[in-house]
């Protein structure tokens, strides 16, 4: 089984194979339960404060001196941790200071009787020193080392230190006094000469100053004249390079103009070979294109018009023949027809004449009623008696028939009626 442990922090591991002892600061170990023990001894820095109270010094004096001492066990040393272990393995952090402190307090003591108050009091880092060196000595036997140690207090309940310092005190004041004496005289005396040197200073300066006061008009009015003359020659200058500048800027704007109208005859230039590009794609070759579609359809429709015309003129050839037999045919036809009836009529007059009536009614009838045909809508008005609305037409158009043997008798002289009794009493 692995066990760890921080840098703050030191195992021990004792039992099977491991004699002597396995030390471990700040890592790991493997332990063998029920065969192998493992133990712990802390690392971290101890702050003791050590009092010595009533310690007769060398010269019988007795004082009290507080310290403050930092001490540790030393993980990185394996003799000192080793020495450590022997003697504090198993102890709390409390146990291992209080033997320390009781250490370094001893040494502290016996310190103190060695040396005077004055030595303990004036010097007051030689004492550390030898209290550090002392107990360091005897600590690293036990494998502690003592990081620093600081005296803090001394004092005492005779006034002894108090008293020590009365006498210094005094020579102080004293000389405090003296030199505020003299201080004073001295200051007197360097104010006198102070003053002296003020007004002669003051008197110095005022004439330097009204000296510096002449210079300074004459100077301002060379200036001002300098600074006058500049100005002009500064303003002459600036209408001169205004003058120039301008020049300069309408020099290049001019030719800024005339690059631009160069520029827009390039443009116009390149614009015009444009649309004559555009024109001859979109208008010269689709024109061409279409005067030659035309011309091709002219030619085909002249073509066909001429062909068509033959052709026509053929037919009509052809037609005008046929109708001309038929013409010729139908003339003989109807000289025949019209020598038979001529020639009835003389035989027969009134009878032909009789017969070509009756033969012509049906078709008086029809010619009668045909306009009716074409009428969508016919509005009869009635009489006090007889037939009403659309029964009234049959008898109207027999009427308009019955009244034509009457107009052939007032025409021809012939009356159809009797010539009808007449052909029937022959054939009877």
């Amino acid at each position: 089984m692995f066990f760890t442990c921080g840098p703050n922090e030191a195992m021990v591991v004792s039992g099977f194979c491991r004699s002597p002892p396995v030390m471990v600061a700040g890592g790991r170990v493997l332990v063998v339960p029920c065969l192998q023990q493992i133990q712990r001894i802390s690392l971290n820095t101890l702050t003791l404060n050590v009092r010595s109270e009533k310690v007769y010094t060398r010269h019988g004096v007795p004082i009290s001196v507080t310290g403050i001492a930092q001490v540790k066990i030393q993980g990185q040393n394996k003799e000192m941790l080793a020495a450590a272990c022997q003697m504090f393995l198993g102890k709390s952090e409390s146990e291992i200071a209080q033997i320390a402190l009781e250490t370094l307090e001893g040494h502290q003591r016996a310190i103190m009787a060695h040396m005077t108050v004055e030595e303990i009091y004036k010097d007051r880092q030689k004492f550390s020193e030898q209290v550090f060196n002392v107990a360091s000595s005897d600590l690293v036997n036990m494998g502690i080392s003592v990081v620093s140690y600081t005296l803090k207090d001394i004092h005492d309940d005779q006034d002894y230190l108090h008293s020590l310092g009365k006498g210094r005190t005094a020579q102080v004041q004293r000389d405090a006094r003296v030199g505020e004496a003299e201080a004073k005289r001295d200051a007197g005396i360097r104010e006198a000469r102070a003053r002296q040197e003020q007004v002669s200073a003051q008197l110095l300066s005022e004439t330097a100053m009204a000296q510096a006061q002449r210079d300074f008009q004459v100077q301002q009015a060379l200036c001002d004249a300098a600074v006058s003359a500049r100005k002009a020659q500064a303003d002459l200058a600036y209408q001169l390079q205004v003058a120039r500048t301008k020049q300069q800027i309408e020099e290049e704007r001019a030719q800024v103009l005339v690059v631009e109208r160069a520029q827009q005859a390039q443009l116009q230039e390149h614009e015009i070979g444009r649309r004559e590009r555009e024109l001859e794609a979109t208008v010269r070759k689709p024109a061409e294109a279409e005067r030659y579609r035309l011309e091709r359809l002219a030619e085909a429709e002249r073509s066909q018009v001429m062909m068509q015309a033959e052709a026509e003129a053929e037919a009509m050839r052809v037609t005008g023949a046929a109708r001309a037999a038929a013409v010729a045919a139908r003339a003989r036809a109807e000289a025949a027809q019209t020598a038979a009836k001529a020639e009835a009529f003389g035989r027969y007059q009134e009878a032909a004449v009789v017969d070509m009536v009756l033969q012509r009614l049906p078709q008086v009838a029809e010619a009668v009623a045909q306009p009716l045909l074409g009428t969508r809508r016919v509005t009869l008005v009635a009489g006090g008696s007889g037939d009403i609305g659309v029964a009234r037409l049959p008898g109207e158009i027999l009427d308009v028939v019955t009244r034509l043997p009457a107009a052939v008798e007032a025409l021809t002289g012939v009356s159809v009626t009797q010539a009808a009794q007449k052909k029937s009493e022959c054939q009877a």
